[in-house]
Protein backbone atom coordinates (compact mmCIF):
# COMPACT_ATOMS: atom_id res chain seq x y z
CA UNK A 1 0.00 0.00 0.00
CA UNK A 2 2.58 2.53 0.78
CA UNK A 3 5.23 4.46 -1.81
CA UNK A 4 8.95 3.77 -1.49
CA UNK A 5 10.79 5.95 1.38
CA UNK A 6 13.75 7.87 0.19
CA UNK A 7 15.86 8.95 2.64
CA UNK A 8 18.41 10.96 1.90
CA UNK A 9 21.38 11.42 4.76
CA UNK A 10 22.93 14.39 5.34
CA UNK A 11 27.02 15.23 5.33
CA UNK A 12 26.82 15.32 8.55
CA UNK A 13 24.65 14.39 10.98
CA UNK A 14 23.90 17.67 12.45
CA UNK A 15 22.85 18.42 8.72
CA UNK A 16 19.86 16.37 9.03
CA UNK A 17 18.10 14.16 6.70
CA UNK A 18 15.18 14.78 4.04
CA UNK A 19 12.43 12.05 3.68
CA UNK A 20 11.27 11.56 -0.11
CA UNK A 21 7.37 10.67 0.52
CA UNK A 22 6.08 8.59 3.64
CA UNK A 23 3.84 5.83 2.90
CA UNK A 24 0.34 5.31 3.66
CA UNK A 25 -1.57 5.90 6.96
CA UNK A 26 -1.61 2.84 8.49
CA UNK A 27 1.67 2.17 7.77
CA UNK A 28 2.92 5.48 9.90
CA UNK A 29 4.25 3.16 13.14
CA UNK A 30 6.24 0.84 10.49
CA UNK A 31 7.42 3.92 8.72
CA UNK A 32 8.48 5.11 11.88
CA UNK A 33 10.30 2.69 13.27
CA UNK A 34 12.28 2.26 9.48
CA UNK A 35 13.31 5.70 10.06
CA UNK A 36 14.42 5.02 13.39
CA UNK A 37 16.49 1.80 12.11
CA UNK A 38 18.00 4.05 9.38
CA UNK A 39 18.84 7.34 10.74
CA UNK A 40 22.43 7.66 11.95
CA UNK A 41 23.01 8.43 15.51
CA UNK A 42 22.08 12.12 16.70
CA UNK A 43 20.29 12.40 13.11
CA UNK A 44 17.04 13.68 12.84
CA UNK A 45 14.77 14.62 9.61
CA UNK A 46 15.06 18.35 8.65
CA UNK A 47 12.49 18.13 5.67
CA UNK A 48 9.74 16.01 4.50
CA UNK A 49 9.53 16.69 0.69
CA UNK A 50 6.35 15.44 -1.36
CA UNK A 51 6.31 14.02 -4.78
CA UNK A 52 2.89 14.27 -5.31
CA UNK A 53 -0.16 13.99 -2.64
CA UNK A 54 -1.90 10.36 -3.12
CA UNK A 55 -2.96 9.22 -0.23
CA UNK A 56 -0.14 6.22 -0.40
CA UNK A 57 3.02 8.89 -0.87
CA UNK A 58 2.04 11.59 2.31
CA UNK A 59 -0.04 9.02 4.94
CA UNK A 60 2.49 9.47 7.30
CA UNK A 61 3.48 12.94 7.02
CA UNK A 62 1.37 13.54 9.82
CA UNK A 63 3.73 11.32 12.17
CA UNK A 64 7.37 11.88 10.73
CA UNK A 65 6.31 15.48 11.78
CA UNK A 66 5.18 14.85 14.70
CA UNK A 67 7.91 12.62 15.40
CA UNK A 68 10.61 15.16 14.18
CA UNK A 69 9.38 18.61 14.16
CA UNK A 70 10.65 18.77 10.76
CA UNK A 71 8.52 20.90 7.86
CA UNK A 72 6.48 19.37 5.13
CA UNK A 73 7.06 20.45 1.42
CA UNK A 74 4.30 19.65 -1.02
CA UNK A 75 3.66 20.38 -5.11
CA UNK A 76 2.21 23.77 -5.40
CA UNK A 77 -0.91 22.43 -7.53
CA UNK A 78 -2.84 21.67 -4.73
CA UNK A 79 -1.20 23.23 -1.90
CA UNK A 80 -4.55 25.45 -0.83
CA UNK A 81 -6.45 21.93 -0.94
CA UNK A 82 -4.40 20.55 1.61
CA UNK A 83 -3.89 23.74 3.53
CA UNK A 84 -7.84 23.77 4.20
CA UNK A 85 -7.74 20.45 4.43
CA UNK A 86 -10.61 19.90 1.25
CA UNK A 87 -11.17 15.88 0.85
CA UNK A 88 -13.93 17.42 -2.03
CA UNK A 89 -10.92 18.85 -3.86
CA UNK A 90 -8.10 16.06 -3.18
CA UNK A 91 -7.96 12.73 -3.89
CA UNK A 92 -9.21 11.03 -0.70
CA UNK A 93 -12.60 11.18 -0.44
CA UNK A 94 -13.12 10.14 -4.21
CA UNK A 95 -11.36 7.13 -3.72
CA UNK A 96 -12.58 6.18 -0.35
CA UNK A 97 -8.73 6.52 1.00
CA UNK A 98 -7.72 7.61 4.21
CA UNK A 99 -4.94 10.33 4.89
CA UNK A 100 -4.09 11.80 8.26
CA UNK A 101 -4.27 15.71 8.30
CA UNK A 102 -0.64 17.46 8.29
CA UNK A 103 -0.10 20.88 7.34
CA UNK A 104 2.46 21.88 4.62
CA UNK A 105 4.96 24.37 5.29
CA UNK A 106 5.86 25.50 1.77
CA UNK A 107 5.70 24.54 -1.77
CA UNK A 108 8.46 22.39 -4.02
CA UNK A 109 8.21 23.85 -7.06
CA UNK A 110 9.50 22.96 -10.40
CA UNK A 111 12.85 24.80 -11.03
CA UNK A 112 14.05 24.51 -7.32
CA UNK A 113 17.33 22.50 -6.24
CA UNK A 114 17.17 20.98 -2.88
CA UNK A 115 19.90 20.76 -1.31
CA UNK A 116 21.28 17.88 0.94
CA UNK A 117 25.13 16.36 1.40
CA UNK A 118 26.89 18.53 -1.24
CA UNK A 119 24.37 17.07 -3.65
CA UNK A 120 21.79 19.04 -5.74
CA UNK A 121 18.29 16.97 -6.53
CA UNK A 122 16.48 18.67 -9.39
CA UNK A 123 13.40 19.39 -8.97
CA UNK A 124 11.35 18.50 -12.15
CA UNK A 125 7.57 18.76 -13.28
CA UNK A 126 6.17 14.85 -14.35
CA UNK A 127 2.64 15.49 -14.81
CA UNK A 128 0.46 12.20 -16.36
CA UNK A 129 -0.30 10.05 -13.38
CA UNK A 130 -1.18 13.13 -11.38
CA UNK A 131 -1.42 16.58 -12.90
CA UNK A 132 1.03 18.01 -10.05
CA UNK A 133 4.00 15.06 -9.64
CA UNK A 134 7.62 15.57 -9.40
CA UNK A 135 10.53 14.22 -9.95
CA UNK A 136 13.69 14.73 -8.36
CA UNK A 137 16.88 13.72 -10.39
CA UNK A 138 20.86 14.18 -9.00
CA UNK A 139 23.26 14.68 -12.16
CA UNK A 140 26.13 13.91 -10.02
CA UNK A 141 25.18 10.35 -9.22
CA UNK A 142 23.19 10.41 -11.92
CA UNK A 143 19.89 9.42 -9.44
CA UNK A 144 16.23 9.81 -10.30
CA UNK A 145 13.56 9.37 -8.07
CA UNK A 146 10.82 8.36 -10.41
CA UNK A 147 7.66 8.96 -8.07
CA UNK A 148 4.65 6.91 -10.10
CA UNK A 149 6.16 8.41 -13.40
CA UNK A 150 8.19 5.35 -14.33
CA UNK A 151 8.22 1.72 -12.76
CA UNK A 152 10.32 -0.75 -13.77
CA UNK A 153 7.17 -2.16 -15.15
CA UNK A 154 4.94 0.97 -16.60
CA UNK A 155 3.75 3.73 -14.72
CA UNK A 156 0.89 4.59 -12.14
CA UNK A 157 -2.99 5.16 -13.20
CA UNK A 158 -3.29 7.99 -15.18
CA UNK A 159 -5.32 9.53 -12.97
CA UNK A 160 -7.49 12.89 -15.02
CA UNK A 161 -8.09 10.17 -17.42
CA UNK A 162 -10.48 8.44 -15.05
CA UNK A 163 -11.99 11.76 -15.04
CA UNK A 164 -12.49 12.84 -18.70
CA UNK A 165 -9.65 14.63 -18.67
CA UNK A 166 -6.70 13.79 -21.39
CA UNK A 167 -3.13 13.14 -20.03
CA UNK A 168 -2.08 10.07 -22.21
CA UNK A 169 0.58 13.11 -23.77
CA UNK A 170 1.48 13.99 -20.35
CA UNK A 171 2.69 11.01 -19.38
CA UNK A 172 4.02 10.56 -23.47
CA UNK A 173 6.06 13.93 -22.59
CA UNK A 174 7.46 12.87 -18.95
CA UNK A 175 8.74 9.59 -20.43
CA UNK A 176 10.71 11.71 -23.22
CA UNK A 177 12.25 14.45 -20.62
CA UNK A 178 13.08 10.93 -18.23
CA UNK A 179 14.68 9.88 -21.24
CA UNK A 180 16.52 13.04 -21.66
CA UNK A 181 18.06 12.98 -18.28
CA UNK A 182 19.38 9.32 -18.96
CA UNK A 183 19.48 8.77 -15.20
CA UNK A 184 22.37 5.77 -14.10
CA UNK A 185 19.62 4.76 -11.28
CA UNK A 186 16.05 5.12 -10.86
CA UNK A 187 14.20 4.82 -7.40
CA UNK A 188 10.47 4.26 -8.35
CA UNK A 189 7.55 5.34 -6.44
CA UNK A 190 6.68 1.82 -5.80
CA UNK A 191 9.49 -1.38 -6.31
CA UNK A 192 13.07 -1.89 -6.02
CA UNK A 193 15.55 0.46 -7.47
CA UNK A 194 17.04 -0.39 -11.03
CA UNK A 195 18.96 0.81 -13.77
CA UNK A 196 18.03 -0.55 -17.28
CA UNK A 197 16.54 2.60 -18.08
CA UNK A 198 16.09 1.46 -21.80
CA UNK A 199 13.87 -1.68 -21.15
CA UNK A 200 11.63 0.54 -18.28
CA UNK A 201 10.63 3.54 -20.95
CA UNK A 202 10.12 0.98 -23.84
CA UNK A 203 7.81 -1.22 -21.34
CA UNK A 204 6.35 2.12 -20.21
CA UNK A 205 5.70 2.89 -24.04
CA UNK A 206 4.24 -0.21 -25.07
CA UNK A 207 1.62 0.50 -21.94
CA UNK A 208 0.61 3.77 -22.91
CA UNK A 209 0.66 2.72 -26.62
CA UNK A 210 -2.08 0.12 -25.44
CA UNK A 211 -3.79 1.94 -23.26
CA UNK A 212 -4.65 5.02 -26.15
CA UNK A 213 -5.79 2.24 -27.92
CA UNK A 214 -8.31 1.19 -25.73
CA UNK A 215 -9.29 3.71 -22.21
CA UNK A 216 -11.86 1.31 -21.57
CA UNK A 217 -8.89 -0.82 -21.15
CA UNK A 218 -7.02 1.51 -18.71
CA UNK A 219 -9.59 2.61 -16.84
CA UNK A 220 -10.63 -1.34 -15.54
CA UNK A 221 -7.08 -1.56 -14.77
CA UNK A 222 -7.41 1.53 -12.72
CA UNK A 223 -10.91 0.19 -11.09
CA UNK A 224 -9.17 -3.02 -9.99
CA UNK A 225 -6.00 -1.55 -8.80
CA UNK A 226 -8.35 0.63 -6.60
CA UNK A 227 -10.37 -2.10 -5.26
CA UNK A 228 -6.97 -4.20 -4.46
CA UNK A 229 -5.66 -1.41 -2.69
CA UNK A 230 -9.14 -0.67 -0.90
CA UNK A 231 -8.37 -4.65 0.30
CA UNK A 232 -5.08 -4.31 1.34
CA UNK A 233 -6.11 -1.93 3.65
CA UNK A 234 -9.21 -3.50 5.10
CA UNK A 235 -7.30 -7.11 4.46
CA UNK A 236 -10.58 -9.55 4.16
CA UNK A 237 -14.04 -8.19 3.78
CA UNK A 238 -17.28 -9.62 2.98
CA UNK A 239 -17.95 -10.31 -0.75
CA UNK A 240 -21.38 -7.96 -0.32
CA UNK A 241 -19.70 -5.60 1.51
CA UNK A 242 -16.78 -5.46 -0.82
CA UNK A 243 -19.18 -4.94 -3.72
CA UNK A 244 -21.12 -2.05 -1.39
CA UNK A 245 -17.64 -0.02 -1.04
CA UNK A 246 -17.13 0.11 -4.58
CA UNK A 247 -20.84 0.95 -5.79
CA UNK A 248 -20.70 3.91 -3.07
CA UNK A 249 -17.01 4.95 -4.06
CA UNK A 250 -17.34 8.07 -6.01
CA UNK A 251 -14.17 7.47 -8.44
CA UNK A 252 -15.54 4.08 -9.52
CA UNK A 253 -19.14 5.30 -9.76
CA UNK A 254 -17.65 7.92 -12.35
CA UNK A 255 -15.23 5.49 -14.24
CA UNK A 256 -18.30 2.95 -14.62
CA UNK A 257 -20.64 6.00 -15.71
CA UNK A 258 -17.93 7.53 -18.23
CA UNK A 259 -16.52 3.91 -19.86
CA UNK A 260 -19.38 1.64 -18.83
CA UNK A 261 -22.65 2.68 -18.56
CA UNK A 262 -24.06 0.10 -21.23
CA UNK A 263 -24.23 -2.00 -18.05
CA UNK A 264 -25.87 -1.80 -14.68
CA UNK A 265 -23.39 -1.03 -12.14
CA UNK A 266 -23.68 -3.44 -9.84
CA UNK A 267 -23.55 -6.01 -12.58
CA UNK A 268 -20.52 -4.52 -13.61
CA UNK A 269 -18.80 -4.70 -10.50
CA UNK A 270 -19.19 -8.13 -9.95
CA UNK A 271 -17.55 -9.30 -12.78
CA UNK A 272 -14.83 -6.95 -11.79
CA UNK A 273 -14.58 -9.04 -8.35
CA UNK A 274 -14.97 -12.08 -10.14
CA UNK A 275 -12.42 -11.85 -12.39
CA UNK A 276 -9.79 -10.55 -9.39
CA UNK A 277 -11.25 -14.00 -7.92
CA UNK A 278 -10.33 -15.78 -11.18
CA UNK A 279 -6.71 -14.39 -11.16
CA UNK A 280 -5.93 -15.23 -7.78
CA UNK A 281 -5.41 -11.10 -6.91
CA UNK A 282 -7.97 -11.84 -4.88
CA UNK A 283 -9.11 -14.88 -2.64
CA UNK A 284 -12.27 -16.76 -1.54
CA UNK A 285 -14.04 -18.19 1.22
CA UNK A 286 -16.84 -20.39 2.05
CA UNK A 287 -17.68 -17.91 4.40
CA UNK A 288 -18.44 -15.22 1.40
CA UNK A 289 -15.30 -13.10 2.62
CA UNK A 290 -12.80 -12.16 0.20
CA UNK A 291 -9.07 -11.52 0.79
CA UNK A 292 -6.08 -10.09 -0.85
CA UNK A 293 -3.64 -13.29 -2.35
CA UNK A 294 -1.32 -11.06 -4.64
CA UNK A 295 -1.30 -7.71 -4.88
CA UNK A 296 -1.53 -5.57 -8.28
CA UNK A 297 0.47 -2.36 -8.97
CA UNK A 298 -1.71 0.99 -8.90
Amino acid sequence: MSSNNILLHGAEPDEGAVLIDTGYVTHADQTLALLDAALRPNERIRLIANTHLHSDHCGGNAAVAARHGCPIVIPPGEFAAIAAWDEDALSYRATGQRCARFSPAGALLPGHVVHQAGREWQVLSAPGHDPHSLILFDTRSGTLISADALWQTGFGIVFPELDGDHAFDEVEATLELIEKLGPSWVIPGHGAPFHDLASALRVARERLRYFRQNPKRHALHAAKALTVFHMLEVRENLQHDLIGWLLATPVLQSTWQRYFADRKQDAWVQEMVDDLIRAKVLGFKSTGSVHVVFAIGS
